[in-house]
């Protein structure tokens, strides 16, 4: 069953934390859930060596511990001001440490924002990246990647996509879409892409079949769409077409056009014109 009593929003402060504070706002407020805000902060000594002296670090990191407690405790105060949260300073490598706490404290989302800037411009495109994707027990929703990050009246779930690769995850990936269906009355649009294949009708006539039986297994009024090409270009594309607010895929799956950690989930996460949650 899924829950959404706890969101774990990892932020630097930039614009693109702010953008995602309102989603998660958004949800929070939707779902009765309370928001744990989180900054990690990298020891120094990976920054400037360890031959610099003990007690000069300590100093310098002590200072550093007390400026980002207090950025933390203003940060997006005013519109946060109506939900249950809380602000804590994490030590460490900032993917480690988020998957870590994420697990102990049983969130039930982990919400990052992309193209940040610092340590996470490089945690959310890079190895950290991957590591959150493949350790979290808990579904993680990636903002969009654009330089600009969304204001509060942009922030909406309208429309979701569900963009499954017809593996033995899709059910769970689908469960969690039609969740957030109900959470907002949305419309929901369930997909999948086949790849150019000289048999490509006999493929696409099983993936329909398939299509319309996860539909007949979930209770939700369902759209069912079926697209020709790329998988991630194509469901890209059919976010942009379809208006979606929100494209869920999956994550745990070995097989298929995704896969666990695959390139294409990247890719999505890079193209997708609206937020992704990988399932």
């Amino acid at each position: 069953m899924t829950s959404l009593t706890k969101i774990l929003l990892p932020v630097d402060f930039s614009d693109r934390s702010a953008g995602a504070v309102r989603y998660a706002r958004c949800l929070a407020e939707r779902c009765a859930s309370e928001i744990i805000l989180v900054h990690a902060l990298i020891p120094l000594h990976t920054e400037i060596g360890p031959d610099v002296a003990g007690a000069m670090l300590i100093d310098v990191y002590r200072g550093r511990e007390e400026q980002a407690a207090r950025e933390l405790d203003s940060f997006m105060a005013p519109e946060l001001a109506s939900i249950p949260t809380r602000r804590l300073v994490l030590h460490g490598d900032p993917a480690t440490e988020i998957v870590r706490f994420a697990h102990s404290e049983a969130v039930g989302l982990i919400a990052m924002p992309t193209h940040g800037y610092g340590p996470f411009r490089r945690f959310i495109l890079g190895s950290n990246t991957a590591k959150v994707l493949h350790d979290a027990d808990c579904p993680v929703w990636t903002g969009v990647h654009l330089e600009q990050a969304p204001d509060a009246g942009q922030v909406s779930i309208q429309r979701i996509l569900c963009a499954v690769d017809l593996g033995p995850h899709s059910n769970k990936t689908l469960a969690w879409a039609a969740w957030l269906q109900r959470q907002f009355q949305a419309r929901l649009t369930l997909m999948h892409a086949v790849a150019s294949h000289p048999d490509a009708p006999g493929i696409q006539d099983a993936a329909r079949e398939e299509l319309q039986r996860l539909q007949l297994e979930t209770s939700a009024e369902i759209d069912l769409l079926l697209e020709t090409g790329e998988p991630a270009r194509a469901i890209c594309t059919a976010a942009a077409r379809t208006s979606a607010n929100v494209v869920v895929i999956g994550r745990g799956s070995a097989a298929g056009n995704f896969g666990r950690l695959r390139t294409n989930s990247y890719a999505i996460i890079r193209q997708s014109p609206c937020p992704v949650v990988s399932v």
